[in-house]
C-alpha cells in the first residue's frame, strides 16, 4: 500500500507439471519491508510445500499500485499465462480517497480480462478506513463481495483479517504486516488457495 513504484522481482522457476499462481496486488503481496522469506509470497510458498500442495507462485505485485495501475499493466503482466490468480488491489485507492465506483470498475475490468484466460481467481477483499465516513465505507467495502458474486470468484473477505490495527502484527507504519502478521494471513488464506487450485481445468 506504500505509494512507491516498487515491483516484486521474485519469480520461481516453474516446471511444466506444476500449476502457477500469479500474485497480482500492491505492497501487501509485494512484501514491502520484509525479507523474501518473510513476505506473503515466501510464507505462502512454504506453506504450500509443507502441505504437499504442488504449485508455484509468480509475483507480479507492485508497491503503490492502485486498481487503475493494475489494470494498465495487466496485459504486460500476463506475458506468461498463469493457471490461477490471487488478486489483491484497492488498498491504495482507499488510502488516496479515490472514488469506490472507480476502483470497482477497474477491478471488474481486470476480472473480465482474466475470465478470457479461463484462469480461476481468488479475490482478496479490503476494507475502508472507518474515518472516511459511512458512505465511503459502505461503497468501498461492498466492492469485493459484489464482484465475487457477479464473476463467480472465490473471495477472502479481508486481506488483513486478524492483523489490522494490531501493533504486534504490523510494521512501524501500522499498515503493513510484519512477519508474524503475514503468518496469520497465510494461515487464514491457505484453505482458499487450496480451493483455488481445485478450480484449475486439467
Amino acid at each position: 500500500m506504500a505509494l512507491i513504484g516498487t515491483i516484486s522481482a521474485s519469480v520461481h522457476a516453474v516446471s511444466a507439471d506444476e500449476p502457477t499462481i500469479l500474485l497480482y496486488g500492491d505492497s501487501l503481496m509485494a512484501g514491502l519491508g520484509l525479507s523474501a522469506e518473510d513476505s506473503f509470497e515466501g510464507q505462502l510458498q512454504a506453506a504450500l510445500e509443507k502441505g504437499g500442495i504442488e504449485a508455484k507462485l509468480v509475483n507480479a505485485s507492485v508497491s503503490g499500485d492502485t486498481t487503475a495501475d493494475g489494470l494498465a499493466r495487466l496485459d504486460w503482466s500476463l506475458g506468461v499465462r498463469p493457471d490461477a490468480v490471487i488478486l489483491a488491489l484497492g488498498a491504495n485507492d482507499m488510502l488516496q480517497g479515490l472514488p469506490p465506483v472507480q476502483a470497482r470498475a477497474n477491478l471488474k475490468a481486470i476480472l473480465e480480462r482474466l475470465e478470457t484466460l479461463e484462469a480461476p481467481v481468488l479475490l482478496m477483499g479490503m476494507m475502508a478506513n472507518r474515518g472516511l465516513g459511512s458512505d465511503y465505507v459502505a461503497a468501498f467495502d461492498s466492492i469485493y463481495p459484489e464482484l465475487a458474486n457477479e464473476h463467480d470468484t472465490l473471495l477472502y473477505p479481508f486481506f488483513l483479517e486478524g492483523v489490522a490495527l494490531d501493533p504486534a502484527l504490523n510494521q512501524a507504519d501500522r499498515r503493513h504486516p510484519n512477519a508474524e502478521g503475514v503468518a496469520v494471513i497465510v494461515a487464514g488464506v491457505l484453505p482458499m488457495v487450496a480451493k483455488l487450485l481445485q478450480q484449475i481445468e486439467p
